[in-house]
């Protein structure tokens, strides 16, 4: 049995930045993820004047319930879409006038459904090249609160970003939802305001929070269920290879997780106890038609294994992957053909056809962190696959490469 530690989860490690910079008080979070999205995240607070102290294993950040300690900033937020969707909301809660920029990367994806829902409820932005589209500078002055109608149809981090924001508004957020994809993340999102002292009901698709503030805390980051994925599929790959990850169990906050059970429903034996979660392959992979809109960015690792299941697998309802670091249901289907794989794609749709991937080939990547580490998966019983950027796993797990290198390659 192989044991993997894998990194602090992303998606937990951002949002606990923001709630810890908003809060009363000094937090602690413990395991954060080390990447280039999270220390970006932790530079940008920097520029605004908050205070992160980062040792090993902990981040001690110094709140401010009244926003920003400048009044005046330029934030440059990398390639990471936590980062260069919550801080500018992060700042529109205080006073001053905050510039932020990103990658080009970065500046290609969308930012519109939340800034428009910030000018609903007063807030003086302006997008400084293409709208909807960083740059921007946002001229803060505190925000009422009030209520507001929102497409998260995109991206739920446009509802994480102004659910977080519910608190620190003068009299709270009442926020209707017309479309939502990722709903998972929002749990997370509501979970984590909860244990920051934030007090948010729902009915259906309309949230309401109070304008509470948050207090400060100590909060532990679980591993990061996206990343735990390639070594799950690279588990279900190899009869009797066995993944166990601690730390991802039955309360594990990310719906991530989920994709063991499209393992499972493949063959593989999944376990999940109340602190691990283990995969063992059996030697059976089956084809399948699976929904995945809520655990769509584990479309790709699927993908990437797909040619080697038994049937052809279908994966539906995943238009939002399109709109990610790339087009992320193009390149799956762009490197799988290079494979010599069959693929045919729709608008929110990808499936691919059982065969055995040939090389050598250089994997396009396109800067994407999740196409480098899906396609490892394949490598493992693909010789010859090499990638163009292969460093671009940067963003979310740097010592990706030394971890699944401990893998041996399966005929």
């Amino acid at each position: 049995m192989t044991v993997i530690d894998i990194p602090g989860s992303k998606s937990l490690t951002a949002r606990a930045l923001f709630l810890a910079a908003a809060a009363d008080g000094t937090s602690t979070l413990l395991r954060p993820l080390l990447s280039d999205d999270t220390e970006g995240f932790a530079e940008g607070l920097r520029a605004l004047g908050y205070e992160v102290r980062q040792e090993p294993g902990a981040w001690h950040i110094e709140g401010r319930p009244e926003g920003p300690a400048v009044d005046t900033a330029d934030v440059y937020c990398r390639d990471g879409a936590t980062t260069a969707r919550f801080l500018p909301t992060l700042a529109a809660a205080g006073h001053g006038t905050f510039r932020f920029d990103a990658s080009p990367q970065m500046r290609r994806r969308p930012l519109g459904p939340l800034t428009t829902a910030l000018r609903t409820l007063g807030v003086d932005l302006r997008h400084e090249e293409n709208e909807g589209h960083h740059p921007l500078t946002v001229h803060a002055a505190g925000i009422k609160g009030g209520a507001l109608t929102l497409d998260a149809g995109q991206s739920s981090q446009y509802l994480t970003a102004l659910l977080m924001l519910g608190p620190l508004t003068a009299e709270g957020l009442t926020i209707t939802v017309t479309d939502l994809v990722s709903e998972p993340y929002v749990e997370i999102t509501l979970a984590m305001m909860r244990a920051f002292g934030a007090q948010v009901t729902q009915e259906g698709r309309t949230y309401t929070v109070a304008p509470t503030g948050y207090t400060a805390t100590a909060y532990p980051i679980e591993p990061d269920a996206s990343t735990s994925s390639y070594f799950f599929a690279a588990a279900a790959l190899a009869p009797g290879r066995t993944v166990t990850v601690p730390g991802l169990g039955t309360g594990a906050l990310q719906g991530d997780l989920g994709f063991v059970d499209v393992l499972r429903r493949m063959g593989a034996d999944v376990e999940i106890t109340d602190t691990a979660t283990t995969v063992r392959g059996t030697g059976t992979l089956r084809g399948l038609t699976v929904d995945m809109r809520d655990i769509s960015d584990t479309m790709p690792t699927l993908a990437a294994l797909a040619p080697f299941a038994d049937g052809p697998v279908r994966i539906e309802d995943v238009a939002n992957t399109r709109v990610k670091e790339c087009d992320r249901l193009d390149a799956c289907a762009e490197n799988l053909r290079r494979l010599g794989i069959t693929v045919a794609t729709g608008p929110d749709w990808i499936e691919i056809r059982p065969g055995t991937p040939t090389g050598p080939v250089e994997i396009a990547t396109y800067g994407d962190h999740r196409i480098v580490m899906s396609f490892a998966v394949t490598a493992l019983r693909t010789p010859g696959i090499t990638f163009d950027d292969p460093g671009c796993v940067r963003k979310t797990f740097p010592d990706f490469h030394h971890v699944f290198g401990a893998f041996p390659r399966t005929p």
